[in-house]
């Protein structure tokens, strides 16, 4: 039955956008109510046959209602996107994809991205150890959703990042355009926003939680990085940018969280020492353009970070003084920008490299392997998704090293949440959410993968219930 009322959900959602169009709040609280209805009325036990003629006649209705069938023509371009998307969508946009090049390179010639290679990147079907942590399942059955566990709509202005905690699956932070940031308690239901954090006097572009979860860094429009105290939403610090720039990402240093790293429109990346509250000497560089996105491996010496130009730099991470030394330069998609870069470490014997999961402006999320002591860059998987103009984020599912198959999740500029199988060459979509009414940016999984939170370019954050199956 939790299937069906998802369906309704997301029937309802594609026509939202129809509904007073100049009032995205009123659209939000029409989802947020009907939602809860659906819901309610899921647990009453109805003929399932009375409920899929009801999706008909409603579908009917709507289209009748907004002068377009959006389910038949959506459902017309899902089955034909899954045939020749990736053959018109990915083939039109090799065009847009140029060359690997170093960043020592001299040339000025423009090439395409090489084939992905065949090598497996994940767990084999001989990891019987890793597949019976999860019971055995397949990739569609761990990740099917029996709907939505509640849905969040505090921020008036796009929400630009939703994290959960580190190793929690209770606590959820994100942050808005609106100027704040909220802390929010997902379980026990019912769920809440524990405290917004508000100081920033601009829209907040990013932010990042300690490894002990105690505090949160953020950066904002308004060329300021702020640390609050998680507990009390307290302010501890606030350090303007040494360039008088606005600040686009941050990163905590993830093994001395005293450091953070920052990317500003200028292009530049500096490395802050927050106990000091004073940027370090010899931790700075310069990119091509503004920096969008920095994330570090999980042992902290390798830092990435990507730029407005489609470049894709690496840097060396002295953890002791945090000096950066510039190992790598990659264009990924010349003039696109680069909006998100995922690290991962391969922790099984069948799959030993890292990999870094790259979403760019042209349509694409990227997955590549990681390989030597600089850090070189090979294309593994490409996948087609619906990004041109917003700073669309992916992640690794936390659970993907201890399963045979392994999956990477990503918003979209269609308002879809999408699944993608990292083995699968023809129609690797595991699953598709569809509930937003605006296109979704970010995308986070607790640790556990029983909950799934998506946040859109209107504010609303949907947190997801992942089926639980015997």
């Amino acid at each position: 039955m939790a299937a069906v009322w998802q369906q309704i959900l997301a029937q309802d959602a594609r026509y939202n956008a129809y509904r007073l169009p100049g009032s995205p709040q009123f659209r939000t609280q029409y989802i947020r109510r009907r939602s809860q209805l659906l819901r309610e009325n899921a647990k009453v036990d109805h003929d399932p046959i009375i409920r899929k003629q009801y999706l008909k006649v409603r579908g009917q209705i709507l289209g009748q209602r907004y002068g377009t069938s959006l389910s038949e023509q959506g459902s017309q371009r899902s089955r034909s996107a899954s045939k020749c998307s990736s053959r018109l969508t990915l083939d039109r946009e090799e065009g847009d994809f140029r060359g690997h090049r170093r960043y020592h390179s001299s040339g000025s010639g423009k090439f395409s991205l090489p084939s992905p290679t065949e090598d497996g990147l994940v767990p084999t079907r001989a990891a019987e150890a890793s597949r019976a942590m999860v019971g055995d399942k397949t990739l569609d059955e761990n990740y099917a959703f029996a709907g939505m566990h509640h849905i969040f709509d505090q921020h008036s202005q796009a929400v630009m990042a939703v994290k959960f905690a580190n190793d929690d699956k209770a606590r959820l932070a994100c942050c808005s355009l609106d100027g704040t940031l909220s802390v929010c308690q997902v379980i026990p239901e019912p769920a809440t926003v524990l405290c917004v954090l508000k100081g920033h006097t601009s829209g907040v572009t990013d932010f990042s939680w300690s490894l002990s979860n105690d505090m949160i860094v953020s950066c904002s429009l308004d060329g300021t990085v702020r640390l609050w105290q998680v507990p009390t939403g307290t302010c501890l610090r606030v350090v303007g940018d040494c360039d008088g720039a606005e600040i686009m990402s941050c990163a905590f240093q993830p093994v001395n969280n005293n450091m953070i790293v920052t990317g500003n429109k200028k292009g530049f990346v500096h490395v802050l020492n927050f106990s000091t509250g004073k940027y370090v000497k010899g931790g700075s560089s310069k990119a091509s353009g503004s920096i969008l996105t920095t994330t570090f491996e999980s042992g902290g010496k390798t830092l990435w970070i990507g730029d407005e130009n489609g470049c894709v730099y690496s840097f060396a991470f002295d953890v002791g003084t945090g000096k950066l030394s510039r190992a790598q330069r990659l264009v990924v998609c010349e003039g696109h920008p680069i909006t998100c870069i995922s690290a991962r470490s391969w922790m099984s014997r069948e799959a030993r490299d890292p990999s870094l999961l790259i979403n760019c402006g042209a349509n694409a999320l990227c997955l590549y392997r990681v390989s030597g002591v600089e850090g070189s860059l090979q294309l593994k998987r490409k996948f087609p998704i619906k990004q041109r103009n917003l700073r669309i984020r992916s992640g690794f599912c936390p659970l993907m090293s201890f399963r045979q198959g392994a999956c990477v999740v990503s918003g979209s500029e269609d308002m879809s949440v999408y699944f993608f199988d990292v083995e699968r060459t023809n129609k690797p979509v595991v699953n598709k959410l569809q509930g937003h009414s605006a296109p979704v940016i970010d995308v986070s999984f607790n640790y556990d993968e029983s909950l799934l939170a998506s946040a859109d370019s209107e504010g609303m954050v949907i947190v997801w219930k992942r089926e639980q199956r015997s």
